[in-house]
């Protein structure tokens, strides 16, 4: 028998319960109570919380739904969408104070919770509150002490929903009584307990893969065992593995998808161009590195009478990997290719991402193309998007077209001659892009960046220091902006999308931010924060002896950018609208977006395929996000080891390195090459030093000698320690 809905009627009528009406409308058939319908239920402004017997009266579930009632009841509870209190009524986390979210660890013993809630403030949480929480374990953190004078609120963590490692890295350690793993990360705060094992043979000092069995208590730590023994200190290719492991990456692709990969790898056909935009004949490019292998972008450019005509062509890849397909699923668990120095663990296998995928030259491909009309303002009058067929004239290199614009080198401008208009055309364009962002207030923290190169055995045999080209960033400017006007497309055409999002600074940021600011006579007044206020200050500082300081510490009161299905804007972009949609051979967001505009395009975006698609959404988000994340502390380890690795044949020596960052301990320096390492304050014997927090100095107390931000020194290296990454250097003068 349906369930009689007359209880709806007593219900008050407001937003919340006049959608759950709506919801419940159609449901006087006899349709099941699900997860949707149980939190939609709980949502209500009137809910109170209630027993299970009490839920499954007021939902009128029967007798032949209750177990898989109660199934949905466990699961919701589980995964931390709705909480039981003592007395066994369920609720909603945030009626009872609490708040879901991913806890990350300092390696000083304290959490910062990262609240689900969208535009809910960052948690922190002591030491002796984490109750056995670990590194980026998914928890219920209950609030004790709310913000004030710019302070995070304070909690506690009373439940853990999801742990995040099941298996650490470490460091093996024998004592007379005691065996335990010390990991590897020092956010995994925790040493494990491990017990001798006969089948695998371990010694002190190796690197080990545990397995954790028990987790931790309040009062008790970890428990583990020994599944794998990576090597010993110092062995070749040891940091490469150690790295992997660590951070869980998918190494191998299983057999199994790489013959479905080879399967749908074949050349496009003629029903496969069917119903596509024949672009054959328009001239493009692709311009990347020289070693990149996975070109998912091509660009083309006319010039017409009101400014120009920009071409973005990305690789169709939703084609080839079907939604739920193994190719599918496995992208979705890497979420990102993984950039290793010199190793790829790429997120599609090569038989895609170097081959039918990649827009290689002189070859059709299929692509999703966005050509826009863009006025000499830099304002997009006119777009149109396609699934189309591309051809490659040319697979350039940002060195080559970097030579063209700068006219230094005659024998490339000779060999790209019919190019040369196209790139000086495209240098136009980008540069009025990047002044039109910058008017709205976009921000570009310019740091130079790092590249190892590595020998055959993949060790360190230099490393440089180098900054970006116009031919680079010219594909970043028309990257940025045809993710724009996609992620607009799609917000007004009212799709599901999965946006990259950039929030606003916090308080307690901007906070700490204007108590450095107020030392060199600088701070922040505006009450609401806009791109265009940290980007006056940045100007306002620029040439001035406080600009690296002060350009360092706007960078790191900024938060991390993420995915989620709601448009919040790009803060540091200053754009409304923003998603990923350029790389969707190495990132599992753009392959979502194509899969929604191809849809879209295709006229086959019926509401039951959207209604799945935006609760996917979420899902995706969430593990995006994640595995970005993974991704990038991995690389940047990498590179950290192999610098630390380099620098071993210089101890001894002396070198010239400006101070990079004071803290209480010391201060680090950088050196030309971009290699930074410690001066710890205990090897400063002139003086005894004090630390200022709010100018980031350290000043003697009797001879007044400061060090701050910025300064020259000179440094000799002492120590280097390449299993942690690190180098200790000690001041000359």
């Amino acid at each position: 028998m349906p369930p009689n809905w007359g209880w709806m009627d007593n219900l008050p009528d407001n937003k919340g319960n006049t959608n759950f009406k709506k919801l419940l409308s159609g449901c006087k058939g006899g349709i099941y109570i699900n997860r949707e319908i149980i939190m939609q239920f709980m949502r209500q402004t009137s809910y109170r919380p209630l027993s299970f017997n009490e839920l499954k009266e007021a939902l009128e579930v029967n007798d032949a739904e209750e177990l898989r009632f109660t199934k949905d009841l466990g699961r919701l509870e589980k995964e931390g969408e709705i909480v039981k209190t003592r007395k066994n009524k369920y609720g909603l986390p945030e009626m009872m104070n609490l708040t879901r979210g991913v806890i990350r660890l300092n390696q000083r013993g304290y959490g910062i919770l990262s609240p689900d809630e969208v535009g809910q403030a960052e948690i922190f949480v002591y030491g002796r509150n984490l109750n056995g929480a670990m590194q980026n374990d998914r928890v219920l953190v209950r609030i004790q002490e709310r913000a004030h004078d710019e302070q995070r609120p304070e909690g506690e963590v009373v439940r853990v929903i999801t742990r995040a490692n099941t298996q650490l890295v470490g460091t093996f350690q024998k004592g007379k009584n005691m065996f335990q793993v010390i990991p590897d990360d020092p956010r995994q705060i925790y040493p494990i307990m491990v017990k001798p094992q006969k089948k695998i043979k371990v010694n002190h000092g190796d690197r080990v893969v545990v397995a954790i069995t028990s987790w931790p208590e309040k009062f008790v730590n970890p428990e583990g065992r020994i599944v794998e023994v990576l090597g010993k200190k110092g062995q070749p290719g040891l940091e490469l593995q150690v790295v992997i492991k660590k951070h869980a990456l998918r190494e191998h692709f299983p057999e199994g998808l790489i013959e479905e990969a080879r399967a749908v790898a074949v050349e496009p056909s003629i029903q496969d161009m069917e119903g596509r935009k024949d672009l054959r004949g328009l001239r493009m490019v692709t311009i990347d590195g020289e070693d990149a292998k996975d070109l998912d972008d091509a660009v083309s450019i006319e010039r017409t009478e009101q400014g120009y005509r920009l071409g973005v062509h990305i690789a169709d890849v939703s084609h080839y990997v079907r939604e739920d397909s193994k190719l599918d699923k496995e992208a979705f668990a890497r979420g990102t290719s993984v950039y290793l120095i010199n190793r790829v663990l790429p997120m599609l296998p090569p038989e895609l991402s170097n081959g039918i995928c990649s827009l290689n030259p002189q070859v059709d491909r299929l692509a999703i193309s966005c050509i826009m009309d863009i006025d000499m303002q830099g304002k997009v009058t006119g777009y149109d998007l396609y699934k189309s067929v591309i051809h490659i004239d040319e697979r350039m290199t940002y060195t080559a077209v970097n030579k063209i614009l700068e006219g230094s080198d005659a024998e490339v401008m000779e060999r790209y001659r019919n190019l040369t208009e196209d790139f000086k055309l495209m240098k136009e364009l980008a540069d009025i892009l990047r002044a039109e962002r910058y008017n709205r207030g976009a921000l570009d923290f310019d740091f130079p960046e790092t590249k190892v190169l590595v020998d055959d055995d993949g060790f360190p045999v230099d490393i440089i220091r180098f900054e970006r080209g116009p031919a680079e960033m010219l594909i970043e400017d028309f990257m940025i902006k045809a993710n724009e006007v996609v992620s607009e497309h799609l917000y007004w055409q009212e799709m599901p999308c999965l946006y990259r999002v950039h929030e606003k600074p916090e308080d307690d940021a901007i906070g700490k931010l204007n108590m450095v600011l107020g030392v060199f006579g600088h701070k922040i007044t505006a009450k609401k924060i806009e791109p265009l206020v940290l980007q006056k200050l940045l100007q306002d500082v620029k040439g001035r002896p406080e600009e690296q300081l002060i350009s360092i510490v706007v960078l790191r009161s900024m938060k991390h950018a993420r995915y989620l299905p709601q448009p919040l804007g790009h803060f540091g972009l200053a754009s409304k609208y923003y998603s990923h949609f350029t790389s969707p051979i190495r990132r599992y967001p753009d392959l979502a977006v194509h899969r929604v505009l191809s849809l879209l395009l295709e006229g086959n975006m019926t509401a039951r395929k959207r209604t799945a698609l935006e609760k996917k959404m979420g899902m995706y988000a969430e593990n995006s996000s994640v595995q970005e994340v993974k991704a990038e502390e991995a690389e940047r380890e990498l590179v950290d080891i192999k610098k630390a690795q380099y620098m071993e044949k210089f101890i001894g020596d002396v070198f010239t390195a400006r101070i990079s960052s004071v803290l209480a301990f010391g201060f680090f320096v950088e050196l030309e090459n971009t290699v930074e390492g410690l001066v710890h304050i205990s090897s400063i014997y002139d003086d005894y030093y004090v630390f200022n927090e709010r100018n980031y100095t350290l000043t003697g107390n009797h001879s007044g000698r400061k060090f701050s931000m910025g300064d020259e020194v000179q440094v000799q290296l002492v120590k280097v320690s390449v299993q942690d990454a690190r180098i200790d250097f000690e001041l000359v003068r």
